[in-house]
C-alpha cells in the first residue's frame, strides 16, 4: 500500500500550485497525495493555468474562495496557504495521513494576513511544543540551522551553551550520523578570541554533547569561509550552521535545484521544496524544475519506511 502525503499548497498566486499539477503523475506513482485546497480554488488555479485538473485530484477541502492575482502578494492568498498547512498538519497529527509535504509559502503574505509566524517550521514548533530543527540539504549534503528567521544582529546573542549543547543532541538523534561538522559564528572561528567569544560557548557545547552521545560525534569549531570547500565536503555529509544564510547560501549555490527542506525533531514527518513562491513567473507557463519537489516526496517516503 502507498503512502498517503498531505500536500500543503502554498501561495495560490506563485507557483506551487502549477508543480502540483505538473508533478501529480509522477509522484502518484510513489504515494498517494492528498492536496489541501478546494475544488473552486483548484479550478480557477487550472483555468489561470490553462491546463486540466489531473486525474485522481484528491482534495481535503480547504476552506477558502479568493481571486487568484498572479505573482502578487496578497493578505487572502497568505491566509489560505496557511490554513492548508494547518489542514495538513491536522490530518498528520490524526494520523489521517503518513507525512506532509509543504510547496512554498510567502512570508510577507503571512504577515498581511496578521499571521504571527515567519514560516513553517515556526508553527510546528509551536503547535506540537517541540524544539523542531529545520535541516536542508540533498544526499550530498544537509545543514541543520541552530537559529532561523531571525535578524543577523541577534545571532550572537542566540549562541549559548545550553541550548547549543541541546540543540546538538536533538540533531544527533536524528540523523545519526557519527561525523558532523559544526561552523563558527566569526570570521576564522574567532582566532581564538581575537574576533569575538563566541565560538567558545559553541566549543563547550560540542564538548557536552560528545561526553553525552559517548562519542566524537560533533567536531569544530570549523571556519566558516571553508567550511564547505570540496576538501571539507569529503569529510563531513552533515553540518551545523549558526544562522541561516550561514548555512543555505552555500547549500543553494552548490544544489539549488534538487535541495529539500526537512523538519526535525518532531512527531510528525514534514519534507518541503527548497525554493520561494517565484512570484516572477507564476502562471507563465515558464518550464518549472520540479526536482525539489520530487525529492521532497521521496525524503518523506524515505522516512516514513523508516520508522
Amino acid at each position: 500500500m502507498k503512502p498517503k502525503i498531505a500536500i500543503s499548497v502554498g501561495d495560490l498566486n506563485g507557483i506551487g500550485i502549477e508543480i502540483a499539477f505538473k508533478s501529480h503523475e509522477k509522484i502518484s506513482k510513489l504515494c498517494e497525495p492528498i492536496y489541501c485546497i478546494n475544488n473552486k480554488m483548484l479550478k480557477r488555479a487550472a483555468k489561470e493555468l490553462d491546463l486540466e485538473v489531473p486525474k485522481n485530484f484528491n482534495i481535503a477541502k480547504t476552506k477558502g474562495d479568493f481571486e487568484i492575482k498572479a505573482g502578487k502578494v496578497s493578505e487572502k492568498s497568505g491566509k489560505f496557504s496557511y490554513d492548508s498547512f494547518m489542514q495538513a498538519i491536522d490530518l498528520a497529527d490524526k494520523k489521517e495521513v503518513d507525512a506532509i509535504c509543504t510547496l512554498p509559502i510567502n512570508k510577507e503574505a503571512w504577515n498581511k494576513a496578521d499571521i504571527k509566524y515567519k514560516g513553517h517550521t515556526e508553527v510546528l514548533r509551536d503547535y506540537f511544543g517541540k524544539n523542531a530543527i529545520m535541516m536542508l540539504g540533498c544526499k550530498k549534503m544537509f545543514v541543520g540551522l541552530f537559529t532561523e528567521h531571525i535578524p543577523l544582529r541577534k545571532v550572537a546573542k542566540k549562541v549559548n551553551e545550553k541550548d547549543l549543547t541541546q540543540f546538538f543532541i536533538d540533531y544527533y538523534n536524528n540523523v545519526k550520523s557519527d561525523n558532523i561538522g559544526v561552523l563558527g559564528l566569526n570570521p576564522h572561528a574567532s582566532d581564538n578570541g581575537v574576533l569575538g567569544d563566541e565560538e567558545v560557548h559553541i566549543f563547550k557545547a560540542i564538548k557536552n554533547a560528545n561526553k553525552t552521545l559517548g562519542s566524537n560525534i560533533f567536531k569544530g569549531p570549523l571556519v566558516p569561509d571553508i567550511a564547505f570547500s570540496p576538501m571539507s565536503r569529503k569529510n563531513y555529509k552533515y553540518f551545523v550552521a549558526m544562522y541561516h544564510d550561514q548555512g543555505l547560501a552555500p547549500l543553494k549555490a552548490l544544489y539549488f535545484d534538487q535541495s529539500i527542506n526537512v523538519s526535525l525533531n518532531l512527531p510528525i514527518i514534514r519534507t518541503s521544496v527548497d525554493h520561494g513562491t517565484a512570484f516572477n513567473i507564476a502562471y507563465k507557463n515558464e518550464k518549472l524544475n520540479t526536482k525539489s519537489y520530487v525529492n521532497a516526496i521521496k525524503e518523506a517516503i524515505t522516512l516514513i519506511n523508516s520508522k
